[in-house]
């Protein structure tokens, strides 16, 4: 398992954590095991379809606030239980939920963005798993956006976003002309 520090203390890539057959069984598990939906927002006064499909999963009764919506959760399935150990071990830390997120092809993303909502407490760890076709992920200063840096996401990868990451730097995944295929990402989190 390689692992590179990408912010010393707050944002740390691990490759390679599933073997390539493990990476497969999970991405068809999830696919078609998950309750995906595509909820709408309130973007810039207008209500529009959020550009991926999603889904939250957690022990009972933790729910999620986030862009005016209220998730509240599925019942834990057995496999995101063995990738929510995994990544706890990795990771050292305890997580009580996940929010997956299906990218369907090069036009589904996720805008600049901190999860930085009160739910998540002050400095939270999240653990970002991907499953499927590598994807740009990109992060920028808060105080300084030309300051831009961005990696690529690959399949049965673990980015592990700590510290005061959230509280100073923004994130995304953009969209791209490119043909690309299905990717899935687990962000699991710990809700307070």
């Amino acid at each position: 398992m390689n692992n590179r520090v990408l912010i010393e203390d707050k944002l740390i890539y691990f490759e390679d954590i599933f073997e390539k057959f493990d990476c497969i069984r999970y991405f068809q598990l999830l696919i078609n095991g998950i309750n995906w939906q595509q909820d709408e927002i309130i973007m810039f006064g207008k209500k529009v379809k959020v550009p991926r499909l999603t889904a939250w999963y957690a022990n009972p009764n933790v729910n999620y606030r986030y862009s005016g919506l209220l998730l509240t959760p599925n019942k834990w399935t057995d496999e995101l239980i063995e990738i929510k150990e995994i990544t706890e071990k990795i990771s050292n830390h305890k997580f009580n939920s996940v929010l997956l997120n299906h990218y369907r092809g090069g036009s589904d993303s996720m805008g600049w963005h901190s999860d930085d909502e009160k739910e998540l407490g002050k400095n939270p760890t999240i653990g970002s798993v991907t499953f499927g076709y590598p994807r740009r992920f990109l992060y920028r200063e808060k105080n300084n956006h030309n300051n831009k840096f961005d990696i690529e996401l690959k399949d049965g990868s673990l980015l592990l976003m700590k510290g005061d990451f959230q509280e100073k730097y923004q994130h995304s995944v953009p969209k791209t002309a490119k043909a690309v295929g299905e990717r899935l990402n687990l962000t699991f989190r710990t809700i307070k």
